[in-house]
This record gives C-alpha cells, structure tokens and sequence, in this order.
C-alpha cells in the first residue's frame, strides 16, 4: 500500500489521480488532498477518500469546509503556508505536486527533507529553482518522477539505460489551438478560442500555455534538470496527433520513444506506482487508426514564448524563475481579458530585459525575485490594458 498526498486534488491533474487510486484501492491510499478555492468539490473528495487531513488555501471558505467534515477524522488547515505542513506528514509516501505555478515550491522543498518521494505535476518548481531542487532530491535520497506526459515518456526510455549517454531529447507539442496560424491572426484571438486544446483536457493556465507555447518553454527547462542537459541537447519539434509522447537519442543516433493515446491517467498511474506498471483497461492505441503520424518544426517567431524560454535557459540564474512569474501574471490578465494574446510575449519579455539579473541565487533570492517580477508584470499589464 503506498500512501499518497495529493497537492492540488481539484485540479485537472489531481481529480485524474483520485480516478486512478480509486481503480486501485489495494494498492495506494491517500492521506493529504488540498484545494485552492474548490470547497465543494474537495468536501466531496474527503467524504470518499477520508485522508488524514486536507488544506483549503482560501481562507474564506475554512468554515464551509470544516463544518462539513465534523465528525470525521479529518483534520482541516487553511491557508498556502498549510501546504508547506502537510507535505512533510509521517504517513505520506509520495506527494503529488499538482498545485498550479510557483507556489508548490515550498512544500516541495519541504516534502524533499522530509525523505517523501515527488510525482511532480508543477513544472513550474523545476523551472524557478531547479538546481536547489535537483540538489536537495540527491541529497535526501528522493526520487522525482515526472507527471508530465513528454517527462514521463523520456523518464520511461532511459528505463535500463543508466549506463548510455543522451545526444539529445526531443519534446514533442500537439501545437495547440493555433498550428500554422498567423501573428495576424493571433493578434486578435480570444480566451474562448485557445481553451479549445485539440487533444488533452487540462486546466485553463496550462491550456493557455499550450497554445502559446510557454508550456513547451517551461518543459524544457524542467528537463534540463530532471535529466541533467544542456540546452542543445534539447528540442522541440511539433506532432499533432500526441500519439509519440516524446523522444531519446543517443549517442550511437539510435532513438526511443513512448507512445500512446493521450491520457493524462498513464503518466499519473506510471509516477505514483513507480518501478512497477499497473494493469488497467484505458483504451489502447491501434497503429491503423493512425496510419500517418507527422512532425514539424516549432515555429519560434510566431510564437515567441518557446524562444523567451531557450533564451532563458541559457542565460540560467533566475531568469527561467522571471520567465515563469511573467508568465503566470499574464496568463491570468489574458483569461480575464485584460491583455492580448500576443502581447503575453511582449510582457513577458520586457520582465526579461528589465528585472535584476541574479547568476547564483539562493532560495531566498527566488522567492524575491517571484515577488518582484509579479509586482513588474502587473504593471505593465495595466498600461498595455485597452
């Protein structure tokens, strides 16, 4: 039985992986769920899964949640510094990032000294501070398994290949919404429209980060530090179906690759029953259901946010820790249509250029610069706001 903590169960990634613990009640258990702002739904989880104890971070809605749960043993928290708490209980085996941007850095940090296992669904720690991240799992003995589909996939290749060197990864992206338009007709799209994913059924933030690309970005930096790269030993290339989930070379030029249908249950399921697979009945892939797979080039100059985040990569620091509050601020000015859609590039990059620039930071510094670039974002939302 492992027992799993799930961060972020409301959320696309989190109710997934309530459904597959439900299919395996032998085999996981849960012990912490948290919500942002979603009382209902995690009342109603909590009354299924009886966990230990659940957070919801409004603060607003604590009532609502610990009158409903009395009389179970269940303990309440509120608030996001509660997340920091419950990542780190005895009973947990492994905890489930899946609490959307930068604030599952802490209690990722925290679940990291407390020895726990980490199915990382919020690239978004990867990408602020990676290096303190990576450093930290090797020194407390902690595995970090990837929830991300094009993680889960690479992570999946190099299974038995501990001992052979990566030429070079290969990202696959679906493309999003918006394949093959143009910066003309980008200018004008709205929230509505790039909600639309072809393929994947995610949560809004990501969905608009797929269509931009920034998704794309931010998985890129993640997997320099999940898999220890340099930024030319990355690519991205685009493939519409999401049937090859991602790519390995190495260094003979021979390649691997995961494939499937598009189903966020498989990378999940993978992550939290780590090294043995489950059996399950999702629906299988049928090569002649597809019979023409096809690739192409990311377009960089269209969508810009791919090449802010080589960029950023590059220059390391804190920048990818910039890129991603940027990002995150407009993304949410965008939802809320407050800014355009290209003009999340132009935001983005003008945070890039003007923010102070830290080449070894420290938590501390991350956090502060997190801080300040969101302060900055805001800012210029307003002033670019019609």
């Amino acid at each position: 039985m492992k027992n799993i903590a799930i961060l972020g169960s409301t959320g696309s990634i989190g109710t997934q992986a309530l459904e597959v613990i439900r299919d395996n009640p032998a085999i996981f258990n849960v012990t912490v769920i948290t919500a942002g702002k979603n009382a209902e739904l995690l009342i109603a989880q909590a009354k299924e899964f009886k966990p230990k104890a659940v957070v919801i971070c409004d603060e607003r809605k604590y009532s609502e949640v610990k009158n409903a749960l009395a009389g179970l043993e269940i303990v309440v928290f509120t608030g996001e510094e509660a997340l920091t708490e419950v990542a780190q209980m005895p009973e947990t085996d492994v905890v489930l990032t899946a609490v959307m941007g930068s604030v599952g850095l802490r209690p990722t940090v925290a679940a990291i000294k407390a020895r726990k296992d980490i199915a990382l669904a919020n690239k978004e720690t990867l990408v602020v501070a990676g290096e303190i991240i990576t450093q930290l799992a090797k020194e407390y003995g902690v595995k970090i398994l990837p929830v991300d589909s094009e993680h889960s996939a690479i992570y999946q290749c190099l299974v038995g290949e501990e001992q052979d060197k990566i030429e070079k990864i290969y990202l696959t992206a679906s493309g999003g919404p918006f394949l093959g338009k143009t910066k003309d007709f980008l200018s004008t799209v709205k929230k509505e429209q790039a909600l639309k994913h072809p393929n994947w059924v995610m949560g809004a933030k990501i969905t608009i980060d797929s269509a931009s690309l920034m998704n794309k970005g931010l998985e890129v930096i993640e997997a320099k530090w999940l898999f220890n790269l340099e930024a030319d030993q990355i690519d991205v290339i685009v493939h519409p179906q999401s049937i090859v989930h991602s790519l390995v070379q190495f260094t003979d030029g021979s390649m691997k690759a995961q494939m499937g249908l598009p189903d966020m249950k498989l990378p999940i399921q993978y992550a939290l029953n780590y090294p043995a697979r489950l059996k399950n009945n999702f629906e299988r892939f049928n090569f002649l259901s597809y019979p023409n797979l096809s690739f192409q080039q990311a377009d960089t100059q269209t969508f810009r946010n791919l090449a802010l985040a080589f960029s950023a990569l590059k220059k390391a620091g804190n920048m990818p820790c910039i890129l991603n509050a940027a990002n995150e601020v407009v993304v949410e000015a965008f939802l809320h249509d407050n800014l355009g859609f290209l003009e999340m590039s132009d935001v983005i990059e003008l945070c890039m250029e003007e923010m102070s620039f830290i080449e070894k930071p420290h938590l501390a510094d991350y956090l502060e610069t997190d801080k300040d670039t969101r302060i900055f974002a805001r800012e210029l939302v307003t002033k670019f706001k019609r």
